[in-house]
């Protein structure tokens, strides 16, 4: 959710004529990477959640490529996506770790 904000807080420096392109998408790339995880959760089963976890994954990576695409274009400074990009790398990491854990327990039964 802090991603959220974070990728919210650095889009509003996008040129207006981005708002309904790179902007917009790189918001709803943030915003499914909570709500997949979330609906996943949410699932009846470990196969499903492990599913909607990928999903959250390439989201994620989706988040990292825009805003260096953004950085690129010089809408925002390299310095704000170095840090979006420690955070988004923890992420990563969290979501990983969850993935492999989830897939290394035994179903109950």
């Amino acid at each position: 959710m802090d991603l959220v904000d974070e990728v919210y807080d650095l889009a509003r420096a996008f040129p207006t004529d981005e708002r309904f392109d790179l902007r917009s998408q790189v918001r709803r790339a943030a915003v499914s990477i909570p709500s997949n995880i979330a609906e996943g959760w949410g699932r009846a089963s470990r196969k499903e959640y492990l599913h909607f976890l990928s999903i959250a994954r390439g989201s994620l990576y989706e988040v990292e490529t825009q805003m260096r695409i953004a950085a690129r274009r010089q809408y925002i400074r390299q310095e704000e996506v170095t840090i979006l990009l420690r955070h988004t790398t923890e992420i990563g990491k969290m979501l990983l770790a969850l993935i492999r854990s989830l897939k290394a327990t035994k179903p109950r039964t």
